[in-house]
């Protein structure tokens, strides 16, 4: 039943973006097919945002959008041309409960999705292409962003994904217990980068993402769960527990991004603190000998949120921890975080010409935004001018351009 006065539209629409994909993962474990899932949680979508607005949104909106999802689906199949099979597909789908999912120690449909996305005939790219846009609710540019390849070469890469699964026959099915650990690369990294987006929003307006930051949480609870002896889960949880920690202090009132150096550290969340830490120290004392890169990037998240104030950070120990993680994972992105870490110890001249030798970040709206801060930092106005407008052209958060253009 509707709850209270009718909600405007973008309030629907919020409810919406939180639920869909962990419906999406119900309705494709109930019909078996991404194709079919998609267009009837799409077709629910549209309704709710037809009717919720004037009606108000359900007391429990997943079940009002899963029931009626599964409903347009029923109705695909009947229009299907292969009528007699697929009438008897229909009428299971009428049950009030869908059939429940076969034996497997992931009993989350989302997570079980991923899992099953992560296809090892697939690259890893293209694992992890497929779940952020299939699963994760991520747009193509969102996706192609998170993995510093152009969108039309996402596109091509995610259609080409797809049509390997369909030529080769590949079922979408959970795998057996015993295939989740060859898997699990793709997962983590699917975790990592959804939470990304949610806790740093790549563009739009809000520094923040809520829903895509607590689903990625939610999901990595639940792989530590599943997996606790596995140190890249634990590290993993760890990063995301850290970085959350200061979620309440990332942005002012009017919306506006509040930098680490400007936050308030007494609102930081000391609970998420002392876990994850805890959890660093779990996932590092299992890997004393192969540094783990989620690990090494929790320990310099554990860094800054142990520094009482950011004039204590010990940037040395942060840039230490950096050159281990660039010896496991010397990626641009890396680099770059290095290089932002040398500045704030060195200066902005010696961080410039750490970003100065980073290639594969043309295309990245950070790598220009950081490289506008320091350039001003160094009075040079013009030069930052031209690296936030490349930002600005490369659709950077709007927040964060407002920060980077604040003096010009």
């Amino acid at each position: 039943m509707p709850s209270g006065s009718a909600p405007p539209v973008d309030a629907a629409e919020r409810v919406v973006r939180a639920e869909y994909p962990r419906i999406l993962a119900t309705l494709i474990r109930v019909t078996g097919d991404v194709d079919t899932a998609q267009d009837a949680v799409q077709e629910a979508v549209l309704r709710a945002l037809q009717t919720w607005p004037r009606d108000g949104v359900p007391d429990e909106p997943r079940a009002w959008l899963t029931v009626v999802a599964r409903r347009c689906a029923i109705d695909g199949i009947r229009r299907d041309a292969a009528r007699d099979r697929k009438e008897g597909e229909a009428m299971w789908l009428l049950d009030d409960e869908p059939p429940p999912p076969p034996d497997s120690v992931v009993r989350d449909d989302l997570l079980r999705l991923v899992f099953t996305c992560c296809h090892p005939t697939l690259s890893m790219d293209a694992q992890v292409a497929l779940s952020l846009r299939t699963l994760g609710g991520l747009s193509t540019t969102e996706v192609a962003r998170a993995l510093l390849v152009p969108e039309a070469t996402m596109a091509k890469r995610l259609t080409r994904a797809k049509q390997k699964i369909r030529q080769a026959g590949i079922p979408y099915r959970v795998p057996p217990d015993d295939e989740l650990p060859r898997r699990l690369a793709g997962v983590l990294s699917t975790v990592y980068l959804m939470f990304n987006e949610g806790y740093a929003a790549g563009s739009g307006d809000d520094v923040l993402r809520p829903q895509l930051v607590d689903e990625a949480l939610r999901l990595g609870e639940l792989l530590y769960d599943l997996m606790p002896d596995e140190a890249s889960v634990t590290g993993l949880l760890a990063l995301m527990l850290l970085h959350d920690s200061r979620r309440d202090t990332r942005a002012h009132d009017d919306g506006s991004v509040v930098l680490l150096a400007d936050q308030d550290r007494a609102r930081w969340n000391a609970e998420e603190i002392r876990r994850g830490v805890e959890l660093v120290g779990e996932a590092l004392r299992r890997t004393p000998n192969e540094p783990d890169p989620y690990a090494v990037q929790a320990a310099i998240a554990a860094c800054h949120a142990l520094a009482p104030t950011y004039g204590d950070t010990d940037w040395s120990a942060i840039i230490s921890w950096y050159d281990v993680l660039l010896t496991v994972q010397g990626t641009p992105v890396a680099r770059l975080a290095r290089a932002a870490a040398v500045a704030e110890r060195d200066g902005a001249e010696a961080g410039l010409m750490c970003m100065d030798g980073i290639h594969g970040l043309d295309d990245y709206p950070w790598f220009h935004a950081s490289k506008a801060e320091l350039l001003t930092r160094l009075g040079r106005p013009d030069d930052a001018a031209d690296a936030a407008e490349r930002a600005a052209s490369l659709g950077l958060n709007a927040s964060h351009l407002r920060y980077i253009t604040r003096s010009r």
